[in-house]
Formats: structure tokens, C-alpha cells, sequence
């Protein structure tokens, strides 16, 4: 690349768009695999990875990056043959068109680290150049004559030209093409009747092309007609009793063929999209270190705002006429969480996005172990903080990794244990309120087996889903006798706990059956940065949790406190008719004399501890305020159950605790935890 000055300029926005077309063309690469494995042509994935082709080597000859432009070149003449073929593209094609995108990735980055793009891997070149011989001497499944559609000019008007291939070429691979007109009404939409929930119960049996709303006279006196173009296997009653029937109606759109081929438009380059479009309608890139300085600026306004409180505060306890301050003081609390919203709305990514790596790489692992493995996404809109995503996605890709390689079968034994061949890994996100995210990541294998891990670990088998969650997450504890390329290296799980508990103070759960796969439940904080808080004193000493992780707060009655015989000194306290078990923080802490038992607090929070609740007493509650977290860097004073600190506003640190995790640790009575903890609050107070 040339070390011209005005091309480096050009380098992040370059980087940035080439990231992100590279995702596009894996996703449409692999949807075209997917279409191959059914037998059926997929012209719209064929433009998009043409489009996203194409663009990546424009944008890489404008800044010299020659070796990448090699590269498309010749990928883009392989999708010009698949698009006149009608976005039929031969199998074989598949594996040489992965490995220009990995090349083309592997020298972007190469270029991110400020290196030159190394040059094109030998053989590369000729096995693209081979790919359009074989398109142009008539490789891959003959064409059938194209269908021809029946369409009424208000409709066709409105079809792409995407659109209109997709349905000729669904017709023409042997699937109907319908249009489906459906009528709302007030007395359809009191039954549950409307046109979101048709569209459900359509996707269910068949393709969606377009949906159009008409206006104009409609059957049954209706004004407005929603026309679905569908391509289907469903017999027509079916549809119609998707639409809630008459006056919906059904049509069929094919004609009789046409005569003679006709040939396909030719692929027109990408430039003919207007530029504001193909940048997602006027949205803004920008560099994440922006955000975080804008964040940080903002943590510092927020420290601020604690120390004017507490001098407002002090001027009020001397006599000090405060009302105006006190309400400037709540119009600026109000400002600074408006502020506080609308930048982290910016940070925040959509989950979808930050798993779109891992069709690729469970594509990988089918080809390397030899499994048949369906990759399911459902996560939805959820969204959550830059900063957690990129600490959350090494956590899934272990899982992920390991589902495939350690817990499903291969074929053969799947058979035999009456299951399907294709084994399935699905990987799903549900918002929670409260800043929290819940994540699954379950597989159909083999579940894991307690005993033999137990064995390999020389430990008496795990009483607990827990406990065997504590064996597998071992520093340096593998099922395998030897590493493979894939795994068997003992890192696996040790970095997931690292990640999600340690971290990101998040929780980490299994539910494991044997011969009926395993599920890894994940919660983890949306944002791990700006936090409301309790604030809290315990011991003399100030502490501080997120609101988030406590349940409920609870004033505890002396009298209702009981310490049943045989419960290990541990108290018992009465909520709304059940008993909770109440730990006293001071003695968690360390700050309590030991022995006895540990007396009522005055106040308690609840938390859930691995799916229970339990009681931390406390002397006093401070308040609720929000919180910059700094997390404790140093791995020599990283403790559990210690998130990191915070300053409230009077220069002094203060811990932020994760009750949960402290709650654990006490449990396992670990000296060098508790040591660690005391040796924590005095480095910091």
C-alpha cells in the first residue's frame, strides 16, 4: 500500500466499510450454501454478495490495497456467471469464494494494525479463474425455461427487480407463486385478525416476497387490500385459512412458460443505488473512542454532580437557605440522566449483530469434525453496551465451539441414540428489565456426563448442576485426553467464568441431561460503566451495588429472626411468609468478630444467589444514586464479589460489590479470598 499521506486518511473510513461488507458477504455466502443444499437457485443472495464484492474492491483501489483488489476481481466474475445462471452458483464454487472473503478479511486487518496487505496466497487466483471457466462453459444445473408471471400493473410496478427474479426463479424450481389478498377489518382485528398476524402464520408456510397495501374498493366492503406474493408448497386452503378466510382470496401468479429462455438482466453494478440508501439511510459511523470519551466526560460530570450534592447538603444541615440550589441540583440530576441515556443508546449494539460471526464459524467446525450441525439464532432486538459485547463474544464463541465439538455426537451415533443427524446448537437472548441481559446457548448432544468428569478431575462426583459448572470451569481442566485443533486445550470454560462473572460481574448457570444436550444460562449487565446504585454502611465503612442485582430491600425484625439447630449458624429471616436465609455483610466482609450467631441488621437486601434468595443484612441505607464503575484492573487485587470502585463525590474510592459473588466465595470459605477482599479496602481507603 502506499504511504501516501492522503491515502492513510482515507484508512479508518476504509477499514470500517470493509468490515462491515465483509460481514454482508459472509451472510450472503451462506445463505447461498444453505440454497445449494435445497436444490434451489438464490439470485438476491448472489446480487448482495456481488454488491458487497464489488464495493470492497472499488473502496480498495482508491486507497492501493492491490492485493485485495486481485482478489475481487476475480470473485466478481464468478458471481456475474452465477447471476446470469439465475443465482445458481455450483457447490464447488463455494470453498474457493469462502477463502477470497477470509483473505480479503485477513489482509483488512493486516491493514488495521498498520501493516501492508501481504500479497495474494499462491493458487488463490487460478482456483477464482477456474470458477469462471466452468460458469462460462455452461457449469453447473441446466436452466429451465424461466416461468412466466401474471401480474397486475399496480403490483408489478412496485416489485424490485430482485424481487421479480425471486418469484420467476422459485416458480421455476417447482414452487408456486400466489398472491394472497387479505382485507382488514374491525371485526377480523377483534378476533386477533390483523396483518402482522397474518404474516406470522403465512411465514410458516412458505417464503414472503412482498407484502403491498392497495387502496381502493375491496371484496366484503373493505377499502384496503394487503397483497401478499408468496412462493409456497401450501395448498390454497391452508392460505386462506392463514387470512382468517373470505373475503381473503388466493391466486395463482405463473402463467404458461414461456417458449424460450429468455436471458436474465445482467448484473448491473452497485452503483446505481443511491449512495444514501446503500449508507443505511443517513446514519453516522463513528470511531468508538469517540464514544468513550464522550462517556468518560460524562463520568466526570456525574462525580461532580455527587460533590455538589454533598456540599448542598452540608449547607442545608448549617441553616443555609438551599431551595433554589436544591432545585437547580434535581434539574441537573435530571439532565445528566437524559445525557446519560442518549449516550448510551449510542454504544449500545444490537445482539444480532454481535453474533453474526457465528454461522461462519460453526460452518468451520462442520467441516473440521466431520458433525452435521444447524446453527439457531434467536435473539431478537436486544441490544446491549459496545464495551460488554466485545468481552461477550470470546464467551460465546468458547460455548458455541464446545457445543459442537465436545457435546454433540457424530452422525452415526446420533442415529443410534434415535436422534436426527443434524445435531442443533441454538443461541438465544431475552431482555430483562432491571440492566440485565439473559442468554442460553443449548445443543441436543450428548449432555455431560458428572462421573466421568468428576473421575478426570479426581474429585467425588458434583451433588449439583452447580458444582459441576465449578469442576469444567477449572483453570486448566479439559475432557480431552489430547488438543485438537478445535479444542482439548483446558481453556475453554476457565475464560467463560473469567468473562462473565469475573468481568463483567454477571452470572454464569448449566442444566445438563444426559443423552439430551446441555444449556449454559448467561446474565450479564447491558452496560457496565454508568450504574444506579444503593449505597449503603456496613461496619463503619461505605459500599455501594447496583440496583439492578437486588430484588427487594427489607427492614428486619429482630423478633423475627430465628436460628434453627443444624443450620451451620447461619439465621433465618421471615418475608411475606417464607424464611430467607440472612447473612450479616459485616462478617462477609470481614469486619465482624466471628462466632455466634450473626446477629439482625436493620436492613437486608435480597439477591438472587444462583436462583435462591438470600438475605445480606446491613447497618444503615444511604441512598440511591448513579455510580461510575472503575473496574479493578490489576489480576493482584482482583477479588470475588468485588466489581470494582466508585467515587461518590467525596474523593474517597469505595467498593462496589457483587453480593451474589461475595455470597459464593463465603460460602466456599476461601482464606485467600477473604484475605484478598482485606487487603483490597485497605489499598483503596
Amino acid at each position: 500500500m502506499s504511504a501516501s499521506v492522503d491515502l492513510a486518511d482515507f484508512l479508518p473510513a476504509y477499514l470500517a466499510e470493509a468490515e462491515e461488507l465483509l460481514g454482508t458477504g459472509h451472510r450472503q455466502l451462506l445463505a447461498m450454501e444453505a440454497s445449494i443444499r435445497r436444490g434451489l437457485a438464490n439470485p438476491r443472495a448472489v446480487r448482495e454478495l456481488f454488491r458487497a464484492v464489488h464495493t470492497i474492491k472499488g473502496l480498495s483501489a482508491m486507497v492501493d490495497v492491490e492485493p485485495i483488489v486481485d482478489i475481487t476481481h476475480w470473485m466478481e466474475t464468478c458471481l456475474r456467471h452465477a447471476d446470469r445462471a439465475g443465482g445458481r452458483l455450483p457447490e464447488a464454487s463455494v470453498e474457493p469464494l469462502m477463502e477470497g472473503l477470509r483473505e480479503i478479511e485477513q489482509r483488512v486487518r493486516q491493514l488495521a494494525a498498520g501493516k501492508q496487505a501481504a500479497p495474494v496466497p499462491p493458487g488463490l487466483l487460478s482456483r477464482l479463474e477456474a470458477l469462471e471457466a466452468e460458469g462460462s462453459s455452461g457449469g453447473g444445473a441446466p436452466r429451465a425455461a424461466p416461468a412466466a408471471l401474471a401480474l397486475e400493473e399496480a403490483v408489478a410496478a412496485r416489485l424490485s427487480a430482485a424481487e421479480r427474479e425471486q418469484l420467476v426463479t422459485g416458480a421455476t424450481g417447482g414452487r408456486r407463486a400466489v398472491r394472497l389478498d387479505f382485507i382488514p377489518g374491525a371485526d377480523r382485528a377483534a378476533h386477533g385478525v390483523t396483518i402482522n398476524s397474518v404474516r406470522e402464520r403465512v411465514a410458516a408456510l412458505g417464503d414472503t416476497v412482498k407484502v403491498l397495501p392497495l387502496s381502493g374498493p375491496a371484496a366484503g366492503g373493505g377499502a384496503l387490500t394487503f397483497v401478499l406474493l408468496l412462493l409456497t408448497e401450501a395448498p390454497d386452503a391452508a392460505l386462506l385459512e392463514a387470512a382468517g378466510g373470505p373475503p381473503a382470496s388466493v391466486r395463482a401468479l405463473t402463467a404458461a412458460p414461456a417458449s424460450a429462455p429468455e436471458p436474465l438482466p445482467e448484473l448491473a453494478a452497485p452503483d446505481e443505488e443511491p449512495e444514501e440508501a446503500r449508507r443505511g439511510g443517513g446514519s453516522l459511523r463513528v470511531e468508538v473512542s469517540r464514544l468513550d470519551e464522550a462517556l468518560e466526560r460524562l463520568a466526570a460530570l456525574v462525580v461532580n454532580r455527587s460533590r455538589l450534592a454533598r456540599a448542598v447538603a452540608a449547607l442545608t444541615a448549617a441553616g443555609a437557605p438551599t431551595r433554589e440550589l436544591q432545585a437547580i441540583l434535581q434539574e441537573n440530576a435530571r439532565q445528566l440522566r437524559d445525557m446519560r441515556a442518549a449516550i448510551l443508546r449510542l454504544r449500545m449494539v444490537r445482539v444480532g449483530d454481535v453474533l453474526e460471526r457465528l454461522p461462519l464459524l460453526v460452518r468451520g467446525l462442520r467441516r473440521s469434525t466431520g458433525k452435521s450441525v444447524r446453527l439457531e439464532l434467536d435473539v431478537g432486538d436486544a441490544e446491549l453496551d459496545k464495551a460488554v459485547a466485545d468481552r461477550l463474544l470470546p464467551a460465546l464463541v468458547h460455548l458455541v465451539r464446545n457445543a459442537v465439538d465436545h457435546a454433540l455426537e457424530l452422525p452415526e451415533a446420533r442415529r443410534a441414540a434415535g436422534k436426527p443427524d443434524e445435531g442443533v446448537v441454538r443461541v438465544a437472548s431475552h431482555g430483562r428489565a432491571g440492566g440485565l441481559l439473559d442468554l442460553t446457548v443449548s445443543d441436543d448432544g450428548r449432555g455431560v456426563d458428572a462421573q466421568a468428569v468428576a473421575a478426570r478431575a479426581g474429585v467425588p462426583v458434583p451433588a449439583s448442576p452447580d458444582a459441576l459448572l465449578e469442576v469444567l470451569c477449572r483453570p486448566g481442566f479439559s475432557t480431552r485426553d489430547a488438543a485438537n485443533a478445535t479444542s482439548g486445550r483446558g481453556m475453554g470454560m476457565d475464560i467463560v467464568h473469567r468473562i462473565i462473572v469475573d468481568q463483567l460481574g454477571g452470572e454464569l448457570g448449566l442444566e445438563t441431561r444426559p443423552g439430551a444436550g446441555t444449556t449454559f444460562r448467561l446474565r450479564v449487565p447491558l452496560t457496565i460503566t454508568l450504574l444506579d446504585a444503593l449505597v449503603f454502611e456496613c461496619a463503619g465503612l461505605r459500599y455501594a451495588v447496583a440496583v439492578g442485582s437486588v430484588e427487594e430491600l427489607i427492614e428486619v425484625d429482630a423478633a423475627q429472626v430465628v436460628r434453627p439447630a443444624g443450620a451451620g449458624g447461619v439465621c433465618l429471616v421471615e418475608r411475606r411468609g417464607n424464611t430467607v436465609p440472612l447473612l450479616t455483610l459485616a462478617r462477609l466482609l470481614g469486619r465482624a468478630g466471628l462466632g455466634g450467631c450473626e446477629g439482625p441488621a436493620a436492613k437486608a437486601l435480597l439477591v438472587r444467589q444462583r436462583g435462591e434468595l438470600i438475605a445480606f443484612g446491613v447497618d444503615r441505607l444511604v441512598g440511591q444514586q448513579e455510580i461510575v464503575l472503575r473496574p479493578l484492573e490489576d489480576p493482584l487485587v482482583r477479588v470475588p464479589g468485588v466489581v470494582g470502585a466508585t467515587d461518590l463525590g467525596d474523593g474517597q474510592p469505595t467498593l462496589v460489590l457483587d453480593l451474589a459473588a461475595l455470597g459464593l466465595a463465603r460460602a466456599k470459605g476461601s482464606p485467600r479470598r477473604q484475605g484478598g477482599l482485606a487487603r483490597e479496602e485497605g489499598r483503596l481507603i
